[in-house]
């Protein structure tokens, strides 16, 4: 029997626990295929760059355990059409993503998409106190305010 193709997708920028938790969830569900943001997407999406640069976020998101392919998202801003030439059986959204899946949904029915299933993984992981890029880099200025670290 053929595996299911799940497509997650994000920035992947300073990888913690909750990246691993999410692609290890996709990958009880089947083959994981990863999205990588571009930096101008996560700028336009966030208003904020990421610290680590595409190139260097998809390298390390392809050498990920349980990670079938990895690539960059779409420069034209066309996600659609990503998951369109990914075909995948299942998208699995993070329960931090901001999309609405009833409007994933329609954009997909619209491209004749219909038959791919969208969810959300509603738990975050909270074993460790960070697990999540923003929380790190809070954590690193902190520190640097009280000139615990030195560049």
């Amino acid at each position: 029997m053929k595996k299911k193709k799940v497509l997650i997708a994000g920035t992947f920028d300073l990888i913690h626990p909750g990246h691993i938790f999410l692609i290890n969830k996709a990958a009880k569900l089947g083959e994981v295929h990863v999205i990588v943001a571009t930096d101008k997407n996560r700028k336009i999406y966030s208003g904020e760059k990421p610290i680590i640069n595409e190139l260097q976020r998809l390298e390390v998101v392809k050498h990920l355990k349980n990670v079938k392919s990895a690539r960059l998202g779409r420069r034209d801003n066309n996600t659609l059409k990503t998951v369109q030439e990914i075909n995948p059986d299942i998208i699995l959204l993070g329960p931090n993503q901001k999309y609405s899946i009833e409007e994933l949904k329609q954009g997909l029915n619209a491209m004749g998409l219909g038959h791919i299933e969208v969810k959300r993984l509603e738990r975050y992981y909270d074993a460790y106190e960070f697990t999540s890029s923003t929380k790190i880099k809070k954590k690193i200025i902190e520190e640097y305010k009280k000139g615990n670290i030195r560049v």
